[in-house]
């Protein structure tokens, strides 16, 4: 019986030490595997998604070399969900968000994106909403602690090694503009192709931007200004840009009749292969640096 108990004792001892060593083996793994699984994926490839959220503007930039950028939020948390769909599940930082201007249509859904993200850096304007969306992002910028700068014409931005992003506007302090005019707008680069934002933008800064830069703004990719509005994407600025593809970035049957039909005809009539978040979802656009396609 002594045998047979001590026999007994000594497997339940093997068994406890096999165990605690499978246990320390996890434990070893799971502190090690997030600086392995951080490393970013090898791509040649940008991608850009223009987000489906709702009527609104939010456009994720994803480098080849693992930068990623967010331009607006849309008005709702909604954003997180699509953002989502184009991360790793382990992935909680964003190196770069640009806060265009503060209608709460574009930075509502930054408010939930700078609580549940670590944000490197933010570049935004000094025109201030007034809705609570607008305010809750202010509040939402101070608790971040994220690096903040004013946006100016002429600031260039490096996504990594490969991606970089200009901003065509404002040129000055935007203090006392209204919302929509002090929009930030940039022009993405990668390779040999262009990607161009313009936010709310009215077309006296489309009419400025043409008279500035000129032939400069010529891009691949084109966010229909204020969401297709006709206040925005005037005949000049499209023949100067002149783009291939052109996004509309809003919900169906909005109340504001965005896109407006007069923009619309305009961007058929030169040809540009149009998108819609609010009928296709959320559009996405690769570049190789060559040429760019939609998936």
């Amino acid at each position: 019986m002594n045998a047979l108990y001590h026999a007994l004792y000594m497997t339940r001892i093997e068994a406890i030490k096999s165990a605690a060593l499978v246990m320390l083996g996890m434990i070893a793994f799971l502190l090690t595997a997030p600086q392995l699984i951080k490393q970013p994926p090898v791509s040649t490839e940008l991608a850009v998604h223009f987000l489906d959220v709702g009527q609104g503007d939010a456009v994720l930039i994803q480098t080849p070399d693992g930068y990623e950028a967010l331009i607006d939020g849309g008005r709702t948390r909604g954003v997180l969900r699509e953002i989502a769909a184009h991360q790793s599940w382990w992935d909680r930082n964003i190196e770069l968000v640009v806060a265009t201007h503060a209608d709460e249509d574009h930075v509502g859904g930054l408010v939930d994106v700078l609580e549940y993200y670590d944000v490197d850096f933010l570049l935004m304007t000094e025109a201030e909403g007034e809705s609570p969306g607008a305010e809750a992002f202010q509040e939402a910028v101070t608790l971040e602690g994220a690096a903040v700068t004013y946006a100016r014409a002429g600031q260039t931005i490096k996504l990594g090694a490969s991606t970089t992003i200009e901003v065509l506007s404002p040129k000055t302090s935007t203090a006392n503009w209204r919302t929509n005019a002090a929009s930030v707008i940039l022009r993405v680069i990668y390779g040999d192709t262009a990607i161009m934002l313009t936010g709310d933008a009215p077309a006296n800064i489309e009419d400025y931007l043409v008279e500035t830069y000129g032939n400069s703004l010529k891009a691949d990719v084109l966010k229909l200004g204020h969401h297709g509005s006709k206040t925005s994407t005037s005949e000049s600025f499209l023949d100067t840009v002149d783009p291939q593809y052109a996004v509309v970035s809003a919900s169906i049957d909005n109340q504001y009749g965005h896109p407006h039909s007069n923009v619309i005809g305009r961007v058929f009539t030169r040809g540009i292969d149009t998108f819609h978040t609010g009928t296709d979802g959320t559009v996405s656009f690769y570049s190789d640096g060559e040429k760019v396609w939609q998936e």
